[in-house]
């Protein structure tokens, strides 16, 4: 899988991991770039096609599929943090999150399969996809429930050779993590490992020291993760 030369679409593309995987695409040659939000005069990217696309609506996703019909390679970058907890938390917002994580990305997926027979698609995951925080209760069974997507589309597209690559990172350097105080990741390094792991036909790319952590963690005891990572966090 090459990116120059490619038709790509990313969703979320105004801003944040979406704006730079624009920008990392464009500069390895792909040759499109619909750059999709659900307010595209907000894209301001010289050289991508701006698109209108919410992911929580199928009518636009459907407009969309139609209107970018050339895609080889779909980024499902859009998703938002609530910091809403599961049993505290708003019903109605933990629902956001999970209609925009899971079935929004669902329906993107559903929508463009067809047409990425021998193309990728790329799903922005989450360290968080494997390890919960007190006030992210709703990202995280969001995220979680997309690595699971992500999984299980895998190996229904692979009679069609589609790459599914899933993307886990931690905290990066964008308006959603303008609050955390913690170390966070570049934006270009995030991307570019992403993009590398495309080319490498790789089914999973752990984009930082942080997700490499908390994947290794996995075969513990929760209390042995959630102390490691407490202590982790605090040191």
């Amino acid at each position: 899988m090459q990116i120059n030369g490619a038709h790509v679409l990313v969703t979320g593309a105004n801003r944040g991991l979406g704006r730079q995987f624009v920008l990392s695409l464009l500069d390895r040659g792909a040759a499109k770039v619909y750059a999709t939000a659900r307010r595209p005069d907000l894209v301001d990217v010289p050289g991508a096609v701006p698109l209108r696309l919410d992911v929580t609506d199928r009518a636009s996703i459907a407009d969309a599929a139609a209107a970018a019909p050339d895609v080889t390679i779909l980024i499902n970058n859009a998703g938002i943090s609530t910091g809403a907890n599961l049993v505290g938390g708003d019903r109605d917002l933990i629902r956001r999150e999970m209609d925009t994580h899971f079935f929004g990305t669902l329906d993107v997926i559903r929508a463009f399969a067809p047409q990425l027979a021998g193309g990728a698609i790329v799903n922005v995951l989450s360290a968080i996809s494997w390890l919960a925080f007190d006030g992210a209760g709703a990202y995280h069974a969001a995220k979680a429930a997309e690595w699971a997507l992500t999984n299980s589309v895998r190996l229904e597209l692979a009679a069609q050779r589609t790459l599914v690559t899933g993307v886990h990172l931690g905290a990066a350097d964008t308006d959603m993590m303008a609050w955390y105080e913690g170390d966070k990741a570049a934006p270009e390094v995030i991307v570019a490992a992403a993009l590398d792991g495309v080319e490498e036909h790789r089914s999973e790319v752990l984009a930082d020291d942080w997700s490499r952590q908390v994947k290794a963690w996995l075969a513990e005891a929760p209390e042995v993760i959630y102390r490691e990572a407490a202590a982790a966090l605090a040191g």
